[in-house]
């Protein structure tokens, strides 16, 4: 597999405090790779580890196959990310846009262009309201479109369904989807909504405690639980002898995992 992302033994610590105890990570070129995990479980530091936005005490973090800190800090330019939405109540989507593709480098010839390709992907195409009355949801397209001015390899994008709503969480799902088959992006989304993040990636690492306790496939949620349940002629008789002779068994339902049945069983807890 051709790796873009790979962290080995990171660790992070704030003082005496450690949150990131050896994090192994491997993200491959073309994943919609879902980092799982409850609230301050250490997806957010693992991604201010990737990004560089903090130093981390022991590991290595390689992109696009970077072997030192000169070539590492190089390909994070090849990165966009969507870690909180910071833009200018008084601009519109257009005008904020245009001053963070200054800010990035992008050629002046060629803002114009990219911001109406970047505005159509998310959908905030015909906005021209300031961004002080966007809604969360507008809030959060705004900032997906941001993190991919430029087309960026990779994607990195925290928490971005949060406090949203249904169709606002299915939007995101698509996008992201879109961006990975349209744009060759490859994308790492975290949320700690394991229904949905079931539905959107196709790779998962699942956090707990500061470290990914294991990377799992869409094709590990298809093997099947021996649990069966089964319906049956006489319920009394059957629950005491369902070895005798004579008892119909009617129908036989296997059951397949869903990530979050997965995720408590290899973390501990469970729905309340």
């Amino acid at each position: 597999m051709d790796d873009v992302l790979k962290l080995s033994g990171v660790v992070k610590r704030y003082g005496s405090h450690e949150v990131l105890r050896g994090v192994d990570m491997q993200v491959n070129r073309g994943d919609i790779y879902g980092l799982v995990g409850k609230n301050g479980a250490g997806k957010t530091t693992i991604f201010k580890m990737i990004l560089g936005l903090s130093e981390m005490n022991d590991g290595t973090v390689s992109l696009f196959g970077s072997t030192d800190a000169k070539s590492t800090r190089e390909a994070r330019q090849k990165i966009g990310f969507l870690v909180g939405a910071k833009f200018y109540g008084y601009l519109s989507a257009k005008e904020n846009l245009e001053y963070y593709a200054r800010v990035k480098g992008i050629p002046v010839r060629q803002i114009k262009k990219e911001i109406e390709r970047v505005l159509e992907v998310v959908g905030l195409e015909n906005s021209k309201k300031p961004f002080k009355s966007f809604s969360l949801g507008m809030t959060q397209r705004l900032g997906i479109a941001n993190a991919i001015l430029g087309n960026p390899e990779l994607l990195i994008l925290d928490e971005p369904t949060n406090g949203l709503d249904p169709q606002g969480i299915a939007d995101v799902r698509h996008m992201c989807k879109r961006l990975r088959d349209e744009y060759g992006m490859t994308v790492i989304v975290s949320s700690h909504i394991l229904g949905e993040l079931e539905h959107t990636a196709d790779r998962f690492g699942i956090v707990n405690e500061g470290v990914i306790v294991r990377e799992i496939s869409q094709d590990d949620l298809k093997e099947k639980e021996n649990v069966i349940e089964i319906a049956v002629d006489d319920l009394a008789r059957a629950k005491q002898v369902l070895s005798e002779n004579g008892v119909h068994i009617l129908r036989e339902v296997e059951e397949r995992s869903t990530l979050e049945d997965y995720y408590f069983r290899l973390i501990g807890g469970g729905k309340e």
